[in-house]
C-alpha cells in the first residue's frame, strides 16, 4: 500500500489498528476511557543508517512506544512517522 510518504533512515510509517469500542461484557466505552491504541502495520520504512539498519519491513504488525512518533494525514487516513527504535515487537 502507497501513499504517497517515503521514511527516511531509521523510520517507519505505520498505520494504528483501532482499539474495540466496547468491552468484553458489551460496555460502550467514552473517548476519556478508551486505551490508546499500540498495534500497528508498519506501511513503509526507510533504509535505515550505517549505525541503525533496518530490521523491519511493510506489511508486519508491530507494538510500539504508546507516545512514541508524529501524526500524518494523507487523504483522510491517519499515519505515524516515528523511529525504529519506538517499535517494541513484532507480532508474529
Amino acid at each position: 500500500m502507497s501513499v504517497g510518504i517515503r521514511p527516511l533512515g531509521n523510520r517507519v510509517l505505520i498505520k494504528k489498528i483501532e482499539v474495540e469500542e466496547t468491552t468484553d461484557a458489551g460496555f460502550i466505552l467514552t473517548n476519556a476511557n478508551k486505551k490508546a491504541p499500540q498495534k500497528a502495520e508498519i506501511v513503509a520504512v526507510g533504509n535505515g543508517t550505517k549505525d541503525e539498519p533496518m530490521e523491519l519491513k511493510a506489511g508486519e504488525t508491530v507494538i510500539f512506544s504508546q507516545f512514541g512518533g508524529t501524526d500524518i494525514e494523507v487523504e483522510g487516513e491517519t499515519y505515524t512517522l516515528m523511529n525504529q527504535s519506538d517499535i517494541l515487537a513484532v507480532i508474529e
